[in-house]
This record gives C-alpha cells, structure tokens and sequence, in this order.
C-alpha cells in the first residue's frame, strides 16, 4: 500500500480477508495501514458453487462474525474474499454470483458496511499471498479439490482441472479419499491387492470389528481375511458410504497417509498417482523455468503428504515452489489495495 493512502485511512482503518475452500471457510482481520492481523474466525465449507447459498451465507456470517467483534464492525473499510468455485470474471459467472449474494448478506447481518467488497478465486487470493507478492506465475491449489491456473497481472488468464468433485479434481481431497474406499472395496472382493486400508476405511465408517481384516493385514502380509468376513464387510461398507454427502470421501484423505508412513504399498501407489495428476495440471499451462508456482491446500502444506513428492518433480521442470497456508494473507493484501 502507498504512502498517499495512509494520509487518507482512518487511524485504526480495518480489512477483512477471506479464503473459503471446499472444507473451510477462513476470515482475517487485519489493519488497512500494515495488514497487521487483528483477529480470525472459522467456520464451515465455502465453495461457491457446491454450497447452497443460505448455508454459505450462514459459513460467512460465522467465520467473520468470529473475526471482528461486533466493537470493531464499524471500523472495516474493505473485505476481498477467495472462493473456491468462482472466478474473477465474467461478472454474471455462476459462482461468482452466488459468492457476492452470500458475502452481501453475510456484512448486512453483522452491521459491517465497508467501502469495497471484492470477490476473487481462491487461486488469486492464494497467489496474492505469496512472498514477495508477484502478479504473474502459477499457482496451485491442492485441498478437497485440485486445480492449476495461470495468474498475469494479478488475474486469473488459464485454469487446468478443477472440474469438481464429479468429473474431476484429479489428486485432491476427494480423489484421494475416493480411492482409499475404491482400495478397500477391491481388497474384499479379490479385484484388489490386500491393503491396511481396508481395516482403516472400516473403522473410519465405525464397521463391527468382526467384519475387518486383522491386525496385520495388509500388502505383504499371509493373513488371512475369510470370504465370509469379507462379504459381511461390504455388505455394510457400502451402505455406510451411500448415507453419507458423496463429498465426504475427502475425509478419507488422512487414511491414505497414515497407510503410506506404514509403508503399505496400496496407498503409496494412490498416493503417487496424486501428485502425478497434479503435475499434469501444472504442465498443461506450459510453465516457463524460473516461474513461481504457488502452491496451497491442505496436500500441500509443509507437513502435507504431497509436497515433497511435487516439489521434486517441479524442480525437473525449473519451476520454483512458494508455498502458502491459505488464501486469507492475499486476501487482505487485495483489500488494502482496493482502497489505494
């Protein structure tokens, strides 16, 4: 932010930053002189496109109702929010429409009427929040959801994946949590090599302990699972999974990891087919060497069970990884700057 603006802002002038992903929706407060945080909130999912609006609005209101106590309200002068399954243009794109009503909403209830309200892609408010604050590059997104994008001049220009939880989203989340349960399934019917993700997405679904594997089952292992416990197990697996939002698969992510570190050699399988999907992504924008390629989303976060494995193949094609934890850091970098 310049120098001009400060004379202008208000003393104690405030922003609200939000990222709102497919699992969580984030908001930050921050000072509009320094982008020093002021206080933070955390409510439920915030995808744009596959939340119904009423819920969304409720997630918002929540999340910023929690960030800015109702003695601050008055004081925010911008909000730029990040949502994942919208785009910064055209102005009528669908999710886009849906992120504005609900965000509109959300400020009328708590009483906070800013200046500027702006509405961004999770995939702009992530790149804005890199070091350094770059306008061009790609980013990288990698929580329920995976998409790939090419950022010039601080917008969004080129996309790969992010198709969704139905048609694509290769590598995400969901994709990861989907094939642990499509291992497990595979295990029980002799499609599939044993894996100890069948005793883990069994007692994830909270299954009778008589119906899974034993302890010790798994890819190298003689033990033996019986016909008889096997159909027993999907006979109550499935209907299990089927009562459930088709989205929560993605909480299945985690098993995959935790079956990995124990070596087992399904999920390391499941786990490299990932981070080459999301390689595919970045690779179809025809990176250039020397880029930066943020990236962001629970898969890749510093303890995230993909970075490494992508850090390494980005490195074949000369890119240079930025990661960030979210998009609320751009998001408020976008809201100082819309008062500029």
């Amino acid at each position: 932010m310049n120098s001009d603006l400060n004379q202008y802002l208000e003393p104690a002038a405030l922003v609200v930053g939000l990222d709102a992903g497919g699992t969580r929706t984030r908001a930050l407060l921050a000072d509009a002189r320094d982008g020093r945080p002021r206080g933070e909130g955390t409510a439920g999912p915030g995808n744009a496109l596959t939340v119904p609006v009423p819920e969304l609005t409720d997630h918002l209101t929540e999340a910023i109702g929690r960030a800015v106590p109702e003695s601050l309200r008055g004081r925010v002068a911008a909000v730029a929010g990040g949502f994942a399954g919208a785009a910064r243009s055209p102005a009528d794109e669908p999710g886009r429409v849906r992120a504005r009503a609900a965000l509109a909403t959300a400020l009328g209830r708590l009483g906070i009427a800013p200046r500027s309200v702006e509405t961004y892609s999770d995939i702009e408010t992530a790149f804005a929040g890199a070091p350094g604050h770059p306008a061009d590059g790609l980013a990288l997104v990698a929580g329920t959801g995976a998409v790939a994008a090419r950022i010039a001049g601080r917008d969004l220009v080129a996309t790969s994946g992010g198709d969704g939880w139905l048609l694509g989203d290769d590598g995400g989340g969901f994709w990861i949590g989907r094939a642990a349960v499509r291992a497990a399934l595979r295990a029980a019917d002799g499609r599939g090599r044993a894996t100890v993700l069948a005793a883990m997405v069994g007692g994830a679904l909270e299954l009778p302990g008589d119906v899974l594997p034993r302890e010790g089952y798994g890819d190298e292992s003689d033990l033996r699972w019986t016909a008889a416990q096997r159909a027993a197990y999907r006979a109550q697996l499935l209907p299990a999974v089927m009562d459930r939002a088709p989205t929560h698969l993605a909480a299945y992510a985690p098993l995959v990891s935790r079956a990995a570190e124990e070596k087992d050699g399904v999920a390391e399988e499941i786990l490299r087919e990932a981070a080459d999907a999301l390689v595919g992504m970045v690779a179809a924008l025809a990176p250039l060497e020397g880029e930066p390629l943020v990236v962001t989303g629970g898969l890749l976060a510093p303890e995230g069970p993909l970075l490494t494995s992508l850090s390494e193949r980005m490195a074949r094609l000369g890119l240079v990884i930025a990661p960030v934890v979210d998009g609320c850091d751009g998001a408020v970098a976008l809201a100082r700057e819309a008062l500029d």
